[in-house]
């Protein structure tokens, strides 16, 4: 009876370790499992980028990606995403799973960005540097710069092409634009400033050093004398020094609001080229004289149609007398061209000649 107990406990407690020995092995596939799959946590790096958690800071350079990185870390501070082939920053490209970052800068310069659209920047309440240089944007939203309340620098140097020029002055009128610091716009051929009102910004910097602006117009310069606070850079631009320049001349001479004003230099007319606008003179861009020249022009040319007119009708009303003197004066050649005649004939005569020996 013994025996066929100790055989009956013997099976179970085979029957139990066979139980807990399944158990544990498939503990441990799970465990493997999780380890080994692609499983991402909020701190870990996105692909092909470097990440600096002391500094905050995410590096992505150079790669073939179309999009900027989907999982950006929330810890982020900074994220600079540089020589990717980025053509469309579409709605919401920086929103992670709906939610917001912390993100204070932004660099997305030397990507071959083209089109901006609207609410791209949606996510980034608290960004404060928006690098956007050396793209190739042909398209911007009027809504492209939505959601950025705290934006206080926005860099778009080299990076605007004439095609988008109209649309940058309408994306650049937001609302949420209102604590804008500093504006650089180098490099884009703009022809004008393309902000409509310089009094909706807190702006202290605007950029546009080389740029197309010929002329500074009388309403550009009324705003910068009403927003003294505003330093505008302006060099290696073709200004056009004619009297049409006027108000800009005497802002620069009066305002130290032109930090770079001594590189002003004039294009056109060819007699001002390469002199700078400071050094003209008041004369040189006065309306009034020029206008003035242009008068005396005009009125010295009416004067002398006027005595050609009189000459000619002294000369009609004495044509007949005018008639008879020109006669008297063929006459009078006549003979005496009769005279000279006769004495020629008569010295190259040789018989008279010999008469008179």
């Amino acid at each position: 009876m013994r025996e066929k107990m100790w055989i009956f406990y013997s099976a179970d407690d085979s029957k139990c370790l066979f139980s807990l020995w399944n158990q544990w092995c498939l503990c441990y596939a799970a465990v493997v499992c999780l380890l080994c799959s692609p499983v991402r946590t909020d701190d870990a790096c996105p692909s092909s980028c470097v990440c600096a958690r002391d500094s905050g800071t995410v590096t992505c350079r150079d790669g073939e990606d179309t999009e900027v990185p989907s999982d950006i870390p929330e810890w982020t501070s900074t994220l600079i995403v540089q020589g990717r082939n980025i053509s469309t920053l579409q709605r919401g490209a920086f929103m992670t799973n709906s939610t917001e970052l912390e993100m204070s800068k932004l660099s997305l310069s030397y990507n071959g960005i083209q089109v901006i659209e609207p609410y791209a920047f949606l996510g980034l309440p608290r960004l404060h540097l928006l690098d956007l240089s050396h793209n190739q944007l042909e398209s911007i939203s009027a809504r492209a710069f939505h959601g950025l309340p705290e934006l206080r620098s926005l860099f778009l140097n080299y990076s605007v092409l004439p095609v988008a020029t109209a649309q940058l002055s309408n994306a650049l009128s937001a609302q949420t634009l209102r604590n804008l610091h500093r504006l650089e716009l180098a490099g884009n051929q703009l022809k004008s400033i393309p902000l409509v009102r310089l009094d909706m910004y807190n702006l202290h910097v605007l950029v546009l050093i080389n740029n197309s602006i010929e002329r500074i117009g009388r309403e550009n310069v009324t705003n910068l004398y009403q927003q003294r606070h505003i330093r505008v850079y302006l060099s290696l631009n073709p200004f056009w020094c004619d009297c049409e320049l006027e108000s800009f001349y005497y802002w620069l001479k009066n305002s130290s609001q032109c930090p770079d004003a001594g590189h002003l230099l004039c294009s056109e007319p060819e007699a001002k080229r390469w002199i700078p606008v400071e050094k003209l003179r008041g004369e040189d861009v006065d309306c009034m004289n020029e206008n003035l020249e242009a008068v005396s022009y005009v009125f010295l040319g009416i004067v002398l149609a006027l005595i050609g007119v009189v000459f000619l009708m002294v000369l009609y009303l004495n044509r007949g007398g005018i008639k008879r003197w020109l006669n008297n004066i063929r006459e009078a050649c006549r003979d005496q061209m009769e005279v000279y005649h006769y004495r020629y004939e008569q010295d190259s005569d040789p018989r008279l000649a010999n008469v008179a020996v």
